[in-house]
């Protein structure tokens, strides 16, 4: 018989990756949630019984293309059609190649420390101008140069860009949000992702979609997988 308490509530959601609690048949999720302080990466209930993770890159095009149909197109759509049975989380794909990238996925995580419920407005503004901070155009600026102008950003979508700078001012062993940046890679490397963007559907890296897929598309994958 199932206990009145399931022991997934005592294991750290970091330790393993998802999977239903088929020993005490609960409907618990273990992993793949995201660590409290990062519940703003999460679009939909945390409770839901499917995941989808997005690995997107600030500085990489596709990546752009591909978040905005999420968030403008697929989540809403979920939200309206299929309520609490798909959430959605956005995972940093940080390319080294692509050095002032790691500046940028700060900032976002500066802005959710600020104010969470800016993450998403931040990212949709980032994504939006990235090409302002493509390799070319920051080739010959400054660290502090760039968080200025990410920080501008931020106070266009309502965020004090002067806490956003104060979360970026550089403290032993980095800035105040390099442990949350080192959790997202080591999400990152322990799952194997290496390409912007990536999909990884309750686990698993799914190589079917593409940035370029529409809603339509979306639908048509996703419905007997994980929609009925």
């Amino acid at each position: 018989p199932a206990p009145t308490s399931c022991i997934c509530s005592a294991v750290p959601l970091y330790i393993v990756p998802l999977y239903h609690c088929t020993l005490y048949h609960c409907s618990s999720i273990v992993g793949m949630a995201l660590p409290k302080q990062h519940s703003a990466h999460r679009l939909g209930a945390a409770s839901a019984p499917s995941v989808l993770e997005f690995y997107w890159d600030f500085t990489c095009p596709f990546s752009a293309r591909s978040f905005e149909v999420v968030r403008r197109e697929l989540a809403p759509w979920l939200e309206a059609e299929h309520p609490s049975r798909v959430c959605i989380l956005f995972r940093h794909q940080v390319q080294p190649w692509h050095p002032q990238g790691i500046l940028l996925h700060e900032a976002a995580l500066a802005v959710e420390r600020v104010d969470e419920d800016k993450f998403w407005p931040f990212c949709e503004a980032l994504f939006a101008a990235q090409e302002q901070f493509y390799d070319e155009p920051t080739e010959n600026k400054t660290r502090r140069q760039i968080y200025e102008e990410l920080a501008e950003i931020a106070q266009s979508v309502g965020v004090s860009s002067e806490q956003v700078l104060r979360q970026l001012s550089l403290v032993s062993g980095g800035t105040h949000v390099t442990p949350a940046l080192k959790y997202f890679i080591k999400v990152t490397r322990q799952n194997g992702v290496h390409v912007s963007p990536s999909v990884v559907v309750d686990g698993l890296v799914d190589p079917a979609p593409s940035s370029s897929w529409s809603l339509e598309q979306w639908k048509e994958h996703l419905q007997g997988r994980l929609l009925p």
